[in-house]
């Protein structure tokens, strides 16, 4: 099937691992030229670089902090000055957390803000006039199963995620009228870095069996029984960010194996 998107530009924020980091090369292998956010700048750099030397493609990499303004001004003004703009954006930086409400600090509230919906807000003010001048353009937001149906050890990041979930649903009855689609993705459990690091140190003292912990994971929580690759979801990303996907707008996709326990 042909996406129709070879000679587009899409901004991706955490791009250099992960979830993020198999969107760009989805991307890239339909010829989309891309800037890359993340925060570890030699690692980025590295990933970058070859991305733009395996798949032909444009790839400028930058190192900042999404969650500050200065950090989300530096992705605009690199998408500016090498593209003129974007067509697409996957807002996708984020990270999991642990704490109690009664015990948690306002700073960490705050962060988690910055983060997960203040990012958001900024880079759709900041690329919506570009997708416009294109003649429109596709955002979407990944969010998280966690935004309707949490999780307990991590209160702070089920609210943002949801509220980032509400952003997009606002953003996407604003900027239709632009030509450009916004939705959101909800993943179940994807094996990224982040899940194996912690089932590693979860059984460091018990054996060390990190993939029978994940396992048992899976089992619990996904029908399925499995983890999602994070190539399986950057292919779900390409097509809703591509015309193939054309009348979805203000949409909440749920790609789970199973794991969501309502309709």
């Amino acid at each position: 099937m042909d996406l129709k998107l070879r000679g587009k530009v899409a901004v991706l924020t955490g791009a250099s691992v992960g979830i993020g980091l198999a969107v760009a090369e989805a991307f890239a292998g339909e010829g989309v030229h891309l800037v890359m956010a993340a925060r570890q700048r030699e690692r980025l750099e590295q990933v970058a670089s070859d991305i733009a030397a395996r798949h032909g493609v444009r790839v400028v990499p930058v190192a900042c902090d999404v969650a500050t303004p200065e950090g989300v001004d530096a992705i605009i003004d690199a998408a500016s000055q090498h593209f003129d703009g974007a067509d697409i954006l996957f807002n996708n930086a984020g990270t999991g957390s642990n704490e109690t409400i009664m015990e948690a600090p306002d700073e960490k509230w705050q962060a988690y803000w910055d983060l997960h919906v203040m990012a958001a807000v900024r880079l759709a003010r900041g690329l919506v006039p570009s997708m416009k001048r294109r003649g429109g353009g596709a955002i979407l937001h990944n969010a998280s199963i966690c935004a309707v149906q949490p999780l307990g050890y991590e209160p702070i990041y089920n609210v943002t995620k949801a509220a980032l979930m509400m952003f997009s649903k606002n953003l996407a009855n604003e900027v239709i009228k632009d030509n450009i689609r916004v939705n959101t993705l909800n993943p179940g459990l994807v094996l990224t870095p982040d899940w194996v690091k912690t089932a590693k140190q979860l059984t460091q003292d018990s054996g060390g069996d990190w993939e029978g912990h994940l396992q048992q994971v899976a089992d619990e929580f996904a029908p399925i029984r499995r983890f999602a690759t994070p190539a399986e979801l950057a292919d779900f990303v390409v097509f809703l960010c591509s015309e193939r996907a054309s009348y979805s707008v203000g949409a909440s996709y749920f790609v789970d194996g199973g794991m969501l326990r309502t309709v």
